[in-house]
């Protein structure tokens, strides 16, 4: 008599707490938020500030990403020794800290310490790492996407929020709400993310005992890592340019500026579906990313040359964003498939870090050009630079399985 083999049923700790990853990508979108509700309406604000010149406005605006850089392996590594709930609460009320110190700035060097204050919060490792803790392996990807969706739309979101926000509380009320969105996001943390790490996942603060800096060696990987770094610095520059830009060529008040993003937003999401889609094929990834990259560049071209024409602007705007929304969504995916598995974390880690110190040097770097020349060289400038890294990226950077 043949004694019947038992079915393996699926345990709990093989299934994703997805709700624990909801609430984790809301935690980090509430985050991201505070930190580009502030881009469409900064440059205009500071302007007015006692000491304010290009260079610090830009610094202003970019200064989070070199402090957050800095601080981002070492919260992660104290997320393995002290619990990660514990961490991301400490960086989110270190966030609500440095937006308190920013709303009561009365010159430029102390919106600078605010926004560098909300950088050092960084939480970025520890909520990667708790994440994989809370998800299975085979769904882990799957949730990643899950927070880079969460973060694209807290940057659609605060390009419409932030100008109708200044309308309604100034610039100092909305440094004020992203320290209350820091307190509400921890406190929703605690509320809803459980304590340990109920499938027994490894850390993915993507330490290892090591940088990672051989991955560099990883076919594709470097081209992916550079290029989330351009793009974030044309973006930090360009919105050391863009709220001034608008102002003078459409005539509206920073205020009013969500009329045109959020049209230009719709538009360029839904032509940027398609190029996900096509993407994700697999044979026209690196073809779709050549693409994304030509518009960018295209974008801050007709920008440049618009002459402080509203519908060039505009065009160029769309452009831009829809270049900027589908690198923003790809890219991360295209990281996790170019590189081995167990090395993903430690992968990650090096793509956040050339993100953030992307928005450093093009705040910083934006500012202080504008400083010495005028907007269209600036724009021009980082049209060029963009234009650079689509012809390396065409050439020397094409992945082996793109």
């Amino acid at each position: 008599m043949n004694t019947p083999t038992p079915k393996t049923e699926a345990t709990p700790q093989d299934q994703p707490n997805w709700r624990a990853v909801g609430a984790l990508s809301g935690v980090f979108a509430l985050r991201m938020l505070g930190i580009f509700m502030v881009f469409p309406v900064l440059a205009v604000w500071a302007a007015d500030l006692p000491d304010a010149t290009p260079a610090l406005i830009g610094l202003a605006l970019g200064v989070y990403g070199i402090t957050q850089a800095l601080f981002q392996i070492p919260m992660g590594a104290l997320s393995d020794r002290f619990g990660r709930r514990r961490i991301i609460v400490a960086g989110l009320l270190i966030f609500a800290a440095g937006g308190l110190v920013a709303a009561s700035a009365e010159t430029i060097w102390g919106v600078i310490a605010g926004r560098a204050l909300q950088g050092a919060g960084a939480i970025a490792a520890a909520i990667t790492a708790l994440v994989a803790d809370i998800t299975p392996a085979r769904f882990r990807t799957r949730a990643m996407a899950v927070i880079g969706a969460s973060i694209g739309g807290a940057f659609g979101l605060s390009m419409v929020l932030g100008p109708l926000l200044e309308g309604l509380i100034g610039v100092p009320g909305i440094f004020l709400l992203t320290a209350v969105l820091g307190i509400a996001a921890a406190g929703w943390l605690l509320l809803t993310v459980p304590r340990g790490a109920p499938n027994g996942a490894p850390a993915a603060t993507g330490q290892g005992g090591r940088l990672g800096l051989d991955l560099f060696r990883q076919p594709g990987f470097t081209g992916l890592t550079m290029g989330i770094f351009m793009l974030h610095m044309v973006l930090t520059a360009g919105f050391v340019i863009l709220p001034g830009l608008l102002r003078d060529s459409t005539g509206l008040a920073v205020s009013g500026h969500w009329q045109i993003y959020l049209p230009v937003l719709i538009a360029a999401v839904l032509c940027m579906v398609p190029m996900v889609l096509k993407a994700e094929r697999g044979t026209r990834a690196h073809g779709m990313v050549l693409l994304a990259l030509a518009q960018v560049a295209a974008g801050l071209a007709v920008m440049a040359f618009a002459n402080s024409s509203a519908w060039p602007v505009i065009a160029g705007l769309w452009l831009f964003f829809i270049g900027f929304t589908f690198m923003e969504a790809h890219l991360p995916a295209r990281v996790s498939q170019v590189v081995p598995e167990d090395r993903r974390g430690a992968a990650l880690g090096l793509y956040s870090t050339a993100q953030f110190l992307g928005a450093f040097v093009g705040g910083a770097g934006g500012g202080l050009f504008l400083g010495f020349t005028n907007i269209p060289t600036t724009l021009g400038l980082a049209a060029a630079l963009m234009t650079l890294w689509l012809l390396l990226m065409a050439t020397a950077c094409r992945p082996r399985n793109s």
